[in-house]
C-alpha cells in the first residue's frame, strides 16, 4: 500500500507541477471580503474552517470563484467534494485543467483524500466541501482527525479549506462564517459574489483583523457602501 501511496505523489507532482512564484504566508483569493479582514488571504500551513449555516448563502458560487483564482494566478486548486455534488458548469476546460476534482459520496471518504492530498503537498488550495454532508455522518469523524490534518498541513506551503454547515472543525486557526442568505435573484447577478458577508469567528493568526472590527467593517462594505 505504501509503494501505491508514493507512486500516486509522484504522478500528482508530475500533473500538477506548481510554480515558483507561489511564496509567502498567505494564498490570495482576490475577495476583498475574504483577504483583507484575515490579512491578505487563506493562510498557508493551517487549516481554515468556513461555516455556512444558511441555505443558498453562495458557497458554490464561492468554490468557482477560488477556482478562477487559481487558474489567474497559474496554480493548481484540489477540490475534495463530499457529497459528489460540485457543479462544474459555466466553467471552461481550460480552467477544469487547474482543478483536481476528487468525487465521493461520504464525509469519511472526504476525510481520506485530504489526509493523503496534504501529505503530498503539491496544491496551494485543498477544499474540502462537506456542506451537503448529513450532520449524523459529520459526527461520526472524531476530533483527533481534525488535529492530525491540522500537523500535516503545517508541514506544506498549502491552504486547507473546510466548508461546513456548523462549526466543527475544532483545529481550525481560522473560523469564518458565511452569513448570505441568497435568493434566485441574487446569484443571477453578476456581482453577486462580490457581495459575500465573511464574518471572523476566531482566529490563531496574528496578522488577522479582530472579528469586531471585521464584523463591523465587511458587512457594512458587503451592503453596497
Amino acid at each position: 500500500m505504501s509503494g501505491k501511496i508514493i507512486d500516486l505523489r509522484n504522478l500528482l507532482a508530475i500533473r500538477f507541477p506548481q510554480p515558483s512564484l507561489l511564496v509567502g504566508t498567505s494564498l490570495v483569493t482576490g475577495l476583498a471580503s475574504i483577504d483583507q479582514p484575515i490579512g491578505g488571504g487563506l493562510p498557508k500551513g493551517a487549516l481554515a474552517e468556513l461555516i455556512s449555516p444558511r441555505g443558498s448563502a453562495g458557497s458554490a458560487s464561492l468554490i468557482h470563484t477560488f477556482i478562477h483564482g487559481a487558474y489567474r494566478d497559474k496554480y493548481f486548486v484540489a477540490l475534495i467534494d463530499g457529497r459528489d455534488s460540485f457543479d462544474p458548469c459555466g466553467l471552461t476546460n481550460s480552467i477544469l485543467r487547474q482543478l483536481l476534482w476528487v468525487r465521493c459520496t461520504k464525509a469519511l471518504e472526504a476525510v481520506k483524500a485530504a489526509d493523503l492530498l496534504l501529505r503530498d503537498g503539491n496544491f496551494p488550495l485543498v477544499i474540502v466541501d462537506l456542506i451537503l454532508n448529513s450532520p449524523e455522518e459529520l459526527r461520526k469523524i472524531p476530533q483527533t482527525t481534525w488535529y492530525r490534518l491540522q500537523r500535516l498541513v503545517e508541514s506544506v506551503p498549502t491552504a486547507c479549506l473546510v466548508l461546513t454547515r456548523y462549526e466543527m472543525v475544532s483545529s481550525a486557526q481560522l473560523k469564518l462564517v458565511l452569513e448570505n442568505s441568497w435568493n434566485l435573484e441574487t446569484l443571477e447577478k453578476q456581482e453577486a459574489i462580490s457581495q459575500l458577508q465573511i464574518i471572523v469567528k476566531r482566529s490563531h493568526l496574528k496578522s488577522v483583523v479582530p472579528p469586531s472590527v471585521a464584523a463591523a467593517t465587511y458587512c457594512v462594505a458587503s451592503n453596497g457602501q
